[in-house]
């Protein structure tokens, strides 16, 4: 069976950055971090709601995965679709995935209209991805090996011809590996590693 090689790099942030617009005396805090789960961002969302607890809102965007397939958008309590929607925009104009971006809005006083508060979100969103230095990230899988101990050779062969190194590695009358393997190789690893006499299952 022949294995098709699947594209597995993706854009996104290389470290925290940060930007600011400022509008008739409302400023806008921009800050974009590279994330890799719904959890992190979390953690990200609280603390940022904790430190900047006297701004009026704290609206956000963000992207997940190779594809960009988990993402959301968050105006909170801004009109709909003037906050968080263009600052999605910046992070689908950049092409970057694993990425949070978080805009804190302290108001001056001073409405600044639906074309006003879209321009100033996207402005300081774009500023913050301006900001920060772009990199090229590859995407992985995760999997566990289980394997007799009399495999040993065969499996350690498999993982000496690819250039991989177990995260974790317990042994035993069944031993049991641990590893990240990148997206375009999976499909091979699974195949050697079976051909080695070993189950292969995610993680």
């Amino acid at each position: 069976m022949e294995i098709q090689e699947r594209n597995d790099t993706f854009k996104s942030l290389e470290a925290p950055s940060e930007g600011l617009y400022k509008e008739k005396g409302s400023k806008f805090l921009a800050f974009a971090y590279p994330v890799i789960s719904e959890e992190e961002i979390k953690q990200h969302l609280e603390r940022i709601r904790k430190e900047y607890y006297d701004a009026r809102h704290h609206c956000y965007a963000y992207r997940l995965g190779l594809e960009g397939s988990v993402w959301r958008m968050n105006d909170d309590g801004e009109p709909s679709s003037t906050a968080g929607r263009p600052i999605f925009g910046q992070i689908q104009s950049a092409g970057l995935s694993d990425i949070l971006i978080v805009v804190v809005r302290y108001f001056g006083g001073i409405k600044l209209g639906v074309p006003g508060l879209i321009n100033a979100y996207r402005s300081a969103a774009a500023d913050a991805v301006a900001h920060g230095r772009i990199v090229e990230k590859t995407a992985t899988e995760t999997f566990a090996v289980t394997f007799d101990y009399t495999g040993m050779d065969r499996v350690m062969k498999v993982m000496k011809d690819m250039g991989l190194s177990p995260s974790r590695f317990d042994t035993g009358n069944e031993c049991r590996l641990e590893m990240s393997v990148r997206l375009r190789d999976s499909d091979r690893f699974v195949q050697r590693m079976t051909d080695a006499e070993a189950k292969v299952e995610h993680i």
